[in-house]
């Protein structure tokens, strides 16, 4: 299996810390309002990973915390008149629910920042007493960046030109750095905000120093994976190498993986531009298995695009695929035992898979791999009627649910609940041509297309979908 590392920026052949165990470590979002769908990319991508690693036989350890303690979460809190931990709680439990929604599953364990002050004030202690951090007067504790050679060694940067980018970006309160590119291990408290005691003032953790230490904790000093997107990979991503290899001696991670940037209609999402858009917003027009489709239909390094078109091409593909694996649902039930025509086209169909396989074994490739789902889903349109038998069709049905279920699309479609005046119009359809009433069964097929329902007659009975 290949894995791009941005560390080396190339492909490298996958090889654990452990036989047949991943430690994996996925940055979570920042909880002072609904995750927007720019958070669910990572959250989607990387669950994905996560699936097929786990298919492939690997048990995985998978950690992504909530930071729960931020600036924007305070000043939500002072806006609403509550305390930040209201807040925080409260889209803690918003974010599950979406992330249940695109069926992202649960991690190992989600750390909150807040509960973890104990090992970040041990870990600070520690790179203050080995010359890797310093205190200044106002009892800010910075990192030395100095300290530590391989600083800039993810980002490709040197040392010289970021702290050259940080002078012209320096700001009030800084004075006392001992280099523009030292970050912030421990800062004082403002006014009104939460704190908690340490050794040099009152005050919280820095953002970077919070993941160093949840990782460390529940995966230990060295991970096979740290992951999340390209817009952490520096200064979060770099300034969580240099404090966590500073602090334990050692590798932090061997696999660094970042997902590439979402854009809405070629632009930058920003609610300024009025374009920004919540996973709660899109819920509210489509299934958000919709969403995840969409965001495995690209490979995940590569810019993905959003758009309603987009969407409904999405929505589109993969009703395609579900009406497939109805289809064969309802051929299983009266698919003959044996038939040897079939052998020819399963010997097809065991390529496809093995075509899906080698896509995933690829840094992850979903696009691939959704383009054989389709390919099976071809395959399967074309290959099987009332004739075809048991174990061919069985095959096929097996095959396309556990390449969509590593990617975490369920196949099972979900029972929509019509309005009662369509159930009605139904009804009186059927009705309609048991009394041989067939032109008004057509009047009323007619006003249901309409509708955006179209009808089947089926020997179960009548089946609909909506366009």
């Amino acid at each position: 299996m290949k894995v791009f590392n941005t560390l080396s920026r190339q492909k490298e052949e996958f090889v654990p810390l452990e036989p047949l165990k991943v430690k994996m470590y996925v940055c979570g979002p920042t909880v002072y309002n609904y995750i927007h769908i720019g958070n669910a990319r990572p959250m989607i991508v990387f669950d994905t990973v996560r699936r097929y690693f786990e298919y492939k036989g690997y048990e995985v350890n998978f950690v992504s915390n909530f930071t729960d303690v931020d600036d924007k979460i305070i000043q939500k809190a002072i806006e609403e008149g509550v305390d930040a931990d209201t807040i925080s709680k409260r889209y803690i439990e918003e974010c599950k629910k979406d992330m249940e929604a695109m069926n992202v599953k649960p991690a190992t364990k989600n750390p909150l920042a807040t509960e973890e002050i104990c090992g970040m004030l041990d870990m600070i202690k520690d790179l203050i007493a080995s010359g890797h951090a310093y205190q200044a007067t106002d009892g800010t504790v910075y990192f030395r960046t100095k300290s530590f050679d391989g600083y800039g060694k993810l980002s490709h940067k040197n040392l010289e030109d970021l702290q050259s980018g940080f002078r012209e970006i320096k700001v009030t309160g800084e004075s006392e750095k001992e280099e523009s590119s030292d970050f912030v291990l421990w800062k004082p408290k403002k006014e009104g905000e939460p704190f908690w005691e340490s050794p040099w003032s009152e005050g919280r953790p820095g953002w970077h120093i919070e993941c160093s230490v949840m990782s460390k904790k529940y995966l230990g000093d060295q991970i096979d994976i740290h992951a999340g997107g390209e817009d952490l990979i520096f200064p979060h991503h770099e300034n969580e190498i240099a404090q966590s290899e500073a602090a334990n001696g050692k590798e932090f991670a061997r696999y660094w993986m970042h997902n590439a940037f979402l854009n809405i209609d070629n632009k930058k999402m920003s609610k300024s531009v009025g374009n920004f858009f919540t996973v709660r917003d899109i819920s509210e027009k489509y299934d958000l298995q919709v969403l995840r489709f969409f965001m495995l239909s690209s490979h995940y390094r590569s810019p993905l695009n959003f758009s309603e078109e987009l969407m409904e091409s999405s929505k589109n593909g993969l009703d395609r695929i579900l009406t497939a694996v109805d289809k064969l649902k309802d051929l299983e039930t009266e698919a003959k035992t044996v038939s040897l025509s079939d052998q020819e086209d399963k010997k097809s169909a065991m390529e496809l898979a093995a075509k899906y396989e080698a896509a995933m074994d690829d840094d992850f490739n979903t696009a691939d791999a959704i383009s054989a789902i389709f390919e099976l889903v071809k395959l399967s349109n074309s290959t099987t009627d009332g004739n075809s038998s048991k174990e061919y069709v069985t095959f096929l049905k097996e095959t396309i649910e556990k390449c969509c279920g590593v990617l975490g699309i369920i196949t099972e479609k979900k029972e929509e609940i019509l309005a009662e005046e369509i159930e009605a119009m139904i009804e009186g359809r059927q009705q309609a041509r048991k009394d041989k009433n067939f032109a008004l069964a057509d009047e009323i097929r007619g006003k249901l297309l309409d509708q955006g329902i179209v009808l089947e007659d089926t020997r179960e009975g009548v089946k609909w979908k909506r366009i």
